[in-house]
This record gives C-alpha cells, structure tokens and sequence, in this order.
C-alpha cells in the first residue's frame, strides 16, 4: 500500500491540533478516517489514501472537529465533545427487529387471584 505524503503530513502536524481526533497506526492499511459515536460505535469510514492534506483539513472541521490555536490551547466548553452530534447521513437508529420475543416477568403479587 502506498503512503501518501499529505496524508503523513496531516498525521503527524495536523491532528495534534485537532480535539478528540487521534490516529491508530495499523501497519500495512491504507489510512482512512472511522467515525465513532459516543459508545465507540463505528459510524462511517473515509478513505484518505487519494485526499491531499488540505482536503482531510476541510474534511474534518466540516465534520464538526475543533482546531484548537496550538497543541495545548484549551477547548471551549461547548466543544469538549465535539464533533459528538447526530450525523444528517444516518438513518435514526431502529430497535432491531429480530422477531424473538421475551417473556414479561411478572411479580407474584400482581395476580392474587391465580
């Protein structure tokens, strides 16, 4: 698999600046962004082999991460969980419909007449 340079460039300058983003390196991958949600549910996966630096840099802050000024800066209140919000793409999540249905549990006293 072929690195790309911009993608090394955005790796290893850019997401230091970036809140809740980090990188895993899985050798031999080809490098791609994986949206999780608050429970760590994998949301949606972005190839970044063909983007160029700037590109992943408009990506992720139109996905709602916070750039901070530098490395160190703090983050404002109101993007501690950024970019943690309800994605417009994603269908509302269903109960699963797997047709198995669990008995209630009744307590012994709701039916004194049995």
């Amino acid at each position: 698999a072929g690195r790309s340079p911009q993608v090394k460039a955005f790796v290893t300058q850019d997401i230091p600046f970036y809140h809740n983003l980090e990188m895993k390196h899985l050798p031999g991958a080809d490098p791609e962004l994986v949206l999780l949600s608050h429970q760590y549910e994998e949301l949606e996966r972005i190839p970044l082999s063909d983007m160029t630096r700037e590109e992943i840099n408009q990506l992720v802050q139109e996905l709602g991460f916070y750039r901070k000024e530098t490395p160190d800066a703090p983050v404002p209140e109101e993007f501690q969980f950024a970019p943690a919000k309800p994605l417009p793409t994603l269908p509302p999540p269903q109960a699963p419909t797997t047709g198995i249905k669990t008995p209630l549990k009744r307590d012994k006293g709701e039916h004194p007449d049995l």
